[in-house]
């Protein structure tokens, strides 16, 4: 059915630790869809949000020293299903295409030949390598009954420069999936506001101000459930929502989805296979 038979795979922190169940719905997807996840040997953390503001020679190390690995194993490809994480991967990728110097620089820093030769892709871009078309061919259940917002979020389309899968502003990848498997995605307003990210851990204020803001109004034009491709994109909007309602004063009872749940529900897994049993808010 695919093309795709075997691709690197880089879990990053989050999703081997606190967000495990995200990992568990893109494994079981993906060997559902017959693709193999191979997981990079001795990877190291990418240096996320905090690297850069530190060391600019760490933060471009980190994820330097990935790609050095993937290239040494022979993977053309790596799928980074954090947004964080991909998007820390692909601009030092490009920034050593684009230097030579930069290239010299740290594959004597990471003890490893480093090119930026590796293609680092996100969630999204997966399932449009694996197509559509065979995706809908493989699912055994409509989705008719999931009218969900389909929430990007600061970092799956920026910076746009490197990231062109889709439009930086009006994106529509995950609603065209969706559809395509018989969900009824809804048109609102915030699907690329920030939810506040990592302040969550310093400032949960500014989290539930920002995340009530979006939930409402998913919840105004008609959603049942909000889908994301990012792990603190979910904690924020899951675990925090029993906050939010009481901040806001209304009820939301949006379930949030990872786009490899709804996915893994089409083709027929289950809600422990696809650890959506986990989750704080379930459906009602």
């Amino acid at each position: 059915m695919l093309n795709i038979l075997e691709i690197g795979y880089y879990p990053g922190c989050a999703l081997h630790g606190s967000s495990n169940d995200y990992e568990a719905s893109v494994r079981a997807c993906m060997k559902k869809l017959q693709v193999e996840l191979k997981e990079l040997d001795d990877w190291i953390c990418c240096g996320a949000s905090a690297a850069h503001n530190i060391n600019k020679k760490l933060a471009a190390a980190l994820p330097a020293r990935n790609l050095a690995v993937a290239e040494r194993d022979g993977f053309g490809e790596v799928l980074a299903p954090c947004p964080l994480c991909s998007m820390e991967l692909l601009q030092v990728r490009n920034r050593l295409r684009e230097s030579e110097s930069l290239r010299a620089e740290m594959s004597d820093i990471v003890e490893c030949p480093v090119s930026g030769k590796t293609e680092v892709i996100n969630l999204i871009q997966i399932f449009q390598k694996i197509g559509p078309a065979n995706i809908v061919s493989a699912a055994v259940k409509t989705l008719e009954d999931y009218k969900p917002a389909c929430y990007y979020g600061c970092l799956l389309l920026r910076p746009p420069k490197d990231l062109r899968f889709d439009d930086s502003e009006h994106p529509t990848s995950m609603e065209n999936l969706l559809q395509s498997l018989g969900a009824v995605p809804v048109d609102w307003n915030y699907k690329t506001e920030c939810c506040g990210a990592g302040l969550t851990l310093a400032d949960d204020s500014v989290v539930i101000e920002l995340t009530g803001k979006i939930l409402h109004n998913a919840k105004k034009h008609g959603a049942n459930c909000m889908v994301v491709a990012c792990p603190m994109c979910h904690v924020n909007l899951d675990m925090k929502q029993s906050a939010i309602e009481k901040t806001l004063g209304e009820s939301l009872n949006l379930p949030v989805y990872y786009l490899s749940d709804l996915v893994g529900i089409a083709l027929g897994l289950s809600e422990q296979e696809l650890r959506i049993d986990k989750h704080f808010v379930r459906h009602t």
